[in-house]
């Protein structure tokens, strides 16, 4: 199982990524299963994935508009956002427009090109769980969300506009 850090943490993943229609058709009546989807197999899904016993997360492609999420938010455990390249920002904007302005809750995680350098700005957007790129030392980069003293701004919501 892989190990990934969600709040503050190394915790092994219970999380499996589902890529295709055929995959996510086979697995989201199982009771247990805990899996992602990508955005446009959740949307396609969605009435289906109602009467489901298992949990199901959305995976939010770096095009992919999280508006269409918006009637879907109160019942979503975890939405993961791809960041497919290390100098590729759309994330940050995705995931603090999820947890301040659409006041979604659940776990937020990064997945992708993560790179321990992106810890501490990735937590500062909302962000509570990491899937770091093969490549990173856990250990090391748990150390990362001490690397500056600013104040977390997603925290702050209730004083941002908008």
């Amino acid at each position: 199982m892989k190990r990934i850090i969600k709040d503050g943490a190394i915790v092994e993943d219970a999380w499996e990524t589902l890529a295709t229609p055929d995959v996510a058709s086979a697995m989201f009546l199982g009771k247990g299963v805990k899996a992602i989807l990508p955005l446009a197999i959740y949307l396609a899904q969605v009435a289906a994935l109602a009467d489901s016993q298992a949990s199901i997360g959305v995976l939010l492609g770096p095009n992919d508009d999280p508006d269409a999420l918006l009637p879907h938010l109160k019942r979503l455990p975890l939405i993961a956002v791809n960041f497919p390249a290390f100098a590729d920002g759309r994330g940050y904007s995705t995931g603090r427009l999820l947890r301040s302005r659409y006041g979604f809750a659940g776990e937020l995680r990064a997945v992708g090109d993560v790179l321990r350098d992106q810890l501490y700005f990735l937590e500062r957007c909302g962000f509570s769980a990491f899937v770091l790129r093969d490549d990173q030392d856990l250990e090391a980069a748990l150390t990362a969300f001490g690397d500056y003293a600013w104040q977390p701004a997603w925290q702050n919501h209730s004083r941002l506009p908008g």
